[in-house]
């Protein structure tokens, strides 16, 4: 470091010690300052002072307003519910009652059902399926006390535990047994159970019990009253029990699919089972005792069922074509009996769960009618046909497109005989042909009656049976229209996959289009359009088959009717479509087998050999010539 740098550092160093030097305050200065420090410290000290005074006033004046509230709010609410005024103020809180198979959320305001989850399906969108939720749920007694109305959904009810989350475990249950009822007895679980309060002062009290079992979909249901005789109405025998939610959407739209489905149905005590109708506004007052009362929608359906039954009901459902959101809503207000003169205790059972037809049989009341199979013969055909086999095949095979596959083998084998017997009739009326066109020559458009005899004549003497071919069809119509039954309403399709299928249970688009077509829809389904191509051309192989007697109109007819069935099934599931088109695939195979096993040449040489024997007359027929005879009448030659 040289000697001018040193020197410049300490002119710095001087100058900075020079200039705090000469701005040093005063004495007087610092006096001031601090004089003006401790005015401003004093005047916020007492502001604050001010503040804490003016606060702790206004929480004097809010805790008197509050009991002033409390006290116009007990004595208002004393004066609307009377001896159940302490249950009007309170604050909501949630329960759950879980198994493996649901999750029922209790709410204690008004000790309801709140929302029911079923844990093991999804709506179409791939949200938690859930049948209802929400506040606007109506789930409690309506009922007179003390000359006022009483509902207990506006109620606050007090659980009788402080657990929110009440899980009833058990053993893993096999796939295919959920909630099976004789397995559960095999293989038993825990059950959990809470009751709602709501108390009525000097130990009076209703209670809401609901209690559920592992793997089950039963959620049972009592309600009790402790006391309460000389608060209701003495004259009164009833309490109304009103149900009441709007039925959420969980399938696609579709004018073939859930809201087809959607009603209201009830089963009448010892009786039948009947319904509301679906996709329109209905409503019904049902004057007998009723057995069960139950919220269907296509696949799943919120029941409630009574111990015993319930003495009258009134049911209705709103139709809402145009929601996205919701089907539509249903209500049901509902008698329960009550005896004034004693404590009650009315035992049901809420069934919430999957429209499968074995799980609803099982419990033997009439549940599994839910499940639309058709009528009597149809009904039974799907019952004791289909069902079981495709519940043996789901056992074994996870995939859905194999066991349609297979079930339309296992269908077609059983039908065999009689489609090889309808192929040998038509194969007969074919050998038959030369010699019915020679019987039309012969007696022409003028002797109808004639002509007719002649041919009945003709079959009988070569042995044909004309009907022949159309009995064994008749016999294949129950099973053929039992599919259209069974898989609109089969729950195990729904959100099964195949090929381009997205849903089994649904249609299949391949295309949607930007209009819609009368009928039609505004898409594509494949499927349905290999079905009918399908079936073009097995008609097509069925009318060479056949003698070619129809009338023209008849043959245009059956044309028209796969091209029908392209408008009616293209908004069907695709698994319909497809169990049709396996069938005509198979139908269009065995055809061609028949070509190649029957030789019509034979066939026709067989029938001349008949026609040259002597017909042996039925006994029938020998006891009508026989009575007759004994009549004086004159048998013809």
């Amino acid at each position: 470091m040289d000697k001018n740098t040193i020197v410049g550092i300490v002119l710095i160093v001087a100058i900075l010690i020079g200039f705090s030097i000469l701005n040093k305050p005063s004495q007087e200065e610092i006096e001031a300052a601090k004089h003006k420090q401790d005015s401003i410290a004093q005047v916020e000290a007492e502001q604050q002072q001010q503040a804490q005074i003016r606060a702790k006033e206004m929480a004097e004046q809010q805790q008197a307003q509050l009991a002033a509230d409390s006290t116009l709010a007990s004595t208002q609410a004393a004066d609307r519910f009377g001896a159940f005024a302490a249950g009007a103020m309170g604050q909501e809180q949630f329960i759950t009652l879980e198994n493996n198979l649901m999750k029922v959320t209790l709410s204690t305001k008004g000790g309801k059902i709140y929302s029911v989850e079923l844990k093991n399906y999804q709506t179409y969108e791939g949200n938690p399926l859930v049948l209802f939720n929400g506040p606007s749920n109506q789930f409690g007694l309506n009922f007179f006390s003390q000359n006022r109305s009483i509902q207990t959904d506006e109620l606050y009810f007090t659980p009788s535990t402080p657990q929110t989350d009440l899980v009833a475990t058990g053993p893993e249950v096999k796939k295919g047994k959920e909630g099976d009822v004789e397995y559960n007895e095999e293989f038993p679980g825990t059950t959990q159970s809470v009751s709602m309060s709501l108390d009525a002062g000097q130990g009076r009290s209703l209670k809401f019990v609901y209690t559920l079992a592992h793997n089950s979909y039963m959620v049972g249901f009592d309600i009790k009253t402790n006391g309460l005789g000389n608060m209701i109405a003495q004259n009164v025998n009833y309490l109304n029990f009103n149900w009441a939610y709007a039925g959420p959407r969980l399938e696609k739209k579709s004018k073939f699919g859930e809201d087809r489905y959607t009603s209201v149905n009830y089963k009448y005590f010892e009786s039948d089972v009947d319904k509301l109708s679906p996709e329109k506004t209905t409503e019904e007052s049902l004057k007998t005792k009723v057995k069960w009362i139950s919220f269907k929608q296509l696949f799943f359906n919120s029941t409630i069922i009574a111990d015993d039954a319930f003495p009258t009901a009134d049911i209705s459902y709103t139709y809402d074509e145009n929601s996205v959101s919701k089907v539509g809503d249903f209500s049901a207000d509902i008698a329960i009996p009550y005896d004034p003169g004693m404590d009650a205790n009315f035992g049901m059972e809420f069934y919430f769960g999957p429209n499968h037809y074995t799980t609803l049989k099982q419990y033997d009341l009439d549940l599994d009618q839910l499940v639309n199979l058709g009528y009597s013969v149809l009904r039974w055909v799907n019952r004791w046909l289909v069902i079981p086999v495709f519940n043996f095949l789901r056992l074994h095979i996870d995939n859905f497109g194999i066991i349609i596959l297979l079930l339309t083998i296992f269908i077609k084998m059983i039908l065999f005989p009689f489609t090889y017997k309808s192929y040998i009739s038509q194969a007969k009326m074919r050998a038959l042909k030369p010699e019915v066109d020679e019987l039309n020559e012969k007696f022409g458009k003028d002797k109808p009656m004639e002509k007719q005899q002649a041919t009945m004549a003709l079959y009988k003497k070569a042995g044909v049976n004309p009907m022949g071919g159309c009995l064994p069809m008749l016999l294949q119509m129950p099973i053929l229209f039992a599919m259209f039954f069974f898989f609109p309403t089969s729950i195990e399709l729904r959100g099964e996959s195949f090929l381009w299928a997205t849903d089994l249970s649904s249609y299949d688009s391949i295309f949607n289009l930007p209009f819609s077509i009368p009928f039609y829809g505004d898409h594509v389904s494949l499927f349905c359009l290999l079905m009918t191509i399908t079936t073009i051309i097995s008609t097509k192989l069925n009318s060479q088959a056949t003698s070619n007697n129809a009338m023209p109109g008849m043959q245009t007819m059956m044309y028209i009717m796969p091209v029908m069935f392209l408008f009616i099934l293209n908004n069907y599931p695709a698994g319909l479509s497809y169990y049709y088109f396996l069938a005509n695939l198979i139908t269009i195979g065995q055809m061609y087998l028949f070509r190649v096993l029957i030789d019509d040449e034979k066939i026709r040489a067989q029938l001349h050999a008949n026609k040259k024997k002597t017909v042996k007359k039925s006994k029938f027929q020998q006891r009508l010539e026989q009575m007759a005879k004994e009549r004086g009448v004159q048998m013809p030659k």
